[in-house]
């Protein structure tokens, strides 16, 4: 059967197919939130085969082949490349509802030129026609990217790394695209994981510190943060579940962290006040680089502990958390505040119940240092379809100021992800197109399509100050 990605995919009205095709679609990308790995990029690696290329690492499908009952040889196991594709075809039209139904389908198209719906009768000829780009030049990571007309990127980096593909990248005169990294200490953070300590001992080696107080990792992030940005890094992130940075205890965050170090139970309430307290410090030094600080909440992470002892982490066992408390989030952002620490902040939640309450939250700490200092962020994770995008964006627009977002981010492992983008782009567009349509917005498109342009594409390189 023929594919139902047409040119007006989505684009529900003739306002929208103006906005699309005249503003969205030309604009680039500024990927700044990724999990690609850099060393793949600076190696321009190349793929087996399709499984290899759009299979590999991707938890989204991982999880849905195992709702359709796919055996794990078949997903994560050491089935045959050809043998997971095939079970990816069989689960393909079972899928129709889900995100990955319009991604797959977009992907197939534009990088593969694919016009038919992957389905067993298909699979043949879509695994042989993708394995011919995926062999040729165009197949490469950096093929891929450039393709897709990425302008920037920003992996997402443990203080530990020594960054050293992020440098060869930047000095490297043959590839076009900025790739940045991101300082995420959620190894220094999460204090009730196992393997504290010996991450611990792991940052300090990096940072040339001996790590025996709450002061000394201080010391040791800040010596790494530094680091970070003199390999051009400019954005930090962060996730939790739901915190509490209601808790202000010094004294118990310093007991907390002796007791880590020395394999001691903790309790709530000296994981709360240690985050807190090392939160606190952190936000204070972004606000002083001008690194924007992102916020990723509501996520539970690894809720079958089966696969996580079989498999790990990043396999497909997380899931939506409780929503944050509003004190909690208000505590943080206004002890920053407080001091005039605040840097710009993206928070995003897993929890859609959160919405309302993130964007409200950011309008009390916007000011005049940058236009949509405190962002609501993208639909994120299991919230990044259709519905939940559209969502995110009316909430934003209801409660916020939808004109200074700054937009979409593939949020992924996969090179093949881009097509993101346009899905984002083509929801945008239908959204506020729908708006003229209906009579509730002019039909301006000289200043209707410069909001589609900016959110696209030159909010985010402002506010990431892409073009220093």
């Amino acid at each position: 059967m023929q594919t139902f990605i047409t040119e007006d995919f989505l684009l529900q009205s003739e306002p929208a197919r103006i906005l699309y095709h005249e503003h969205a679609e030309k604009m680039p990308i500024f990927d700044y939130h990724c999990h690609l790995n850099p060393r793949e990029i600076c190696e321009d690696v190349r793929f087996d085969d399709l499984a290899h290329a759009w299979l590999g690492g991707d938890h989204y499908k991982w999880r849905v082949m195992r709702a359709c009952g796919v055996p794990e040889r078949c997903i994560t196991g050491d089935a045959p490349g050809r043998e997971k594709f095939d079970c990816f075809a069989a689960v393909m039209p079972r899928l129709i509802g889900n995100p990955i139904y319009h991604w797959s389908h977009l992907e197939l198209k534009r990088f593969f030129g694919a016009d038919e719906l992957l389905e067993p009768a298909t699979a043949d000829k879509l695994w042989t026609q993708a394995n011919a780009v995926l062999q040729s030049p165009a197949g490469s990571a950096r093929s891929l990217i450039e393709a897709s007309r990425v302008r920037a990127l920003c992996t997402t980096d443990d203080p530990a790394d020594d960054l050293v593909w992020h440098k060869k990248l930047a000095a490297d005169p043959t590839f076009p695209v900025k790739v940045l990294p991101t300082f995420r200490p959620d190894k220094a953070l999460h204090i009730e994981n196992d393997g504290f300590a010996a991450y611990v001992e792991t940052l300090g080696q990096a940072a040339g510190v001996e790590i025996r107080t709450i002061d000394d990792i201080k010391t040791a992030l800040l010596g790494r943060l530094d680091y970070f940005a003199s390999a051009g890094c400019r954005i930090s992130d962060h996730s939790f579940g739901s915190p509490d940075f209601t808790v202000w205890d010094e004294s118990a965050a310093e007991e907390a962290f002796r007791k880590a170090l020395a394999g001691e139970p903790l309790i709530d309430y000296e994981i709360a006040a240690y985050q807190s307290d090392l939160m606190d410090f952190l936000g204070e030094a972004y606000a002083d680089r001008g690194f924007v600080m992102q916020l990723h909440l509501g996520a539970i992470r690894n809720l079958n502990r089966r696969l996580f002892r079989t498999l790990g982490p990043d396999v497909g066992g997380d899931s939506i958390g409780d929503p944050i408390p509003a004190a909690s989030l208000a505590a943080l952002l206004g002890r920053l505040d407080g001091r005039g620490k605040l840097s710009k902040t993206v928070l995003y939640t897993l929890n859609a119940a959160d919405n309302d309450k993130l964007i409200a939250a950011a309008g009390c700490f916007q000011d005049a240092s940058a236009p949509g200092k405190i962002q609501f962020g993208s639909a994120w994770w299991f919230n990044d379809h259709f519905d939940g995008m559209e969502a995110q964006l009316r909430s934003l627009a209801n409660i916020g100021v939808l004109s200074r977002f700054i937009g979409m981010l593939t949020d992924s492992r996969s090179f093949l992800s881009y097509p993101r983008h346009e899905y984002f782009r083509r929801i945008l567009c239908n959204l506020i197109g729908g708006w003229v349509a209906d009579g509730r917005a002019p039909a301006d498109y000289k200043l209707l399509g410069q909001i589609v342009e900016d959110i696209c594409f030159n909010n985010a390189a402002a506010y990431l100050g892409l073009a220093e």
